[in-house]
């Protein structure tokens, strides 16, 4: 198996459905209280592109991408229209958006990472698929020239030229793609007319 840098159809990714998935145990007890498990540490992306699918030049596409990524064999790139930046309200990105580290004198690597909520027990989401040329650093609230770090776009690793003095706060902004693949081998395509095609269901899943 392996994994396309390729973005799966903007157009028909626009028009899907999905969103972030946990798995947790419930178990109700005899006095009725509850015993809860979290068995992910992190939220998996579920997602289903076949809403977004308009017409027979686009079950096209979505066949030809099916076929090339060999079903569920292949990895690929996913936009998600809700979730795919570093600002917390859909703004313009900033290079003080995300906080990714603290300098210590010699690290010069930093992942990216996405921080969800504030209050009682925040996510921090590792973003390892992000569109490099989005992305823009500070350091002690001094953005840096794109010339003075590189982005991994295959494992979200920032390099700093400079390793930052002990106490700075890296921070970052970007724009980012899920890794999903398809979560099925099987594609059911109906024709209903002479340019509509209708893909009940197309899901993608998150790759970790």
């Amino acid at each position: 198996m392996g994994f396309h840098h390729i973005r799966f159809p903007l157009d028909i990714a626009l028009g899907a459905r999905g969103g972030p998935v946990r798995l947790t145990d419930v178990v109700t007890l005899s006095s009725g209280k509850e015993e809860r498990n979290q068995r992910w540490e992190n939220s998996r992306r579920s997602y289903n592109a076949g809403y977004g699918i308009k017409s027979r030049a686009d079950m096209r596409n979505v066949l030809a991408f099916f076929e090339e990524r060999r079903g569920r064999f292949h990895g690929f790139l996913w936009h998600d229209a809700l979730d795919f930046s570093s600002s917390e309200d859909g703004t313009e990105i900033s290079a003080n958006d995300q906080e990714i580290g603290i300098g210590d004198g010699v690290k010069t690597q930093f992942l990216l990472v996405k921080r969800y909520g504030v209050g009682f027990d925040p996510f921090m989401r590792v973003i390892n698929k992000p569109i490099a040329n989005s992305v823009v650093i500070s350091v002690d609230n001094v953005e840096l020239n794109s010339v003075d770090f590189g982005v991994d776009e295959a494992s979200g690793i920032v390099t700093l030229n400079a390793a930052p003095a002990v106490g700075e706060v890296v921070r970052a902004g970007f724009e980012f793609n899920v890794p999903v693949r398809f979560d099925t081998d099987k594609l059911d395509i109906e024709l209903f007319n002479f340019d509509a095609a209708q893909v009940p269901n197309i899901p993608l899943i998150e790759v970790v």
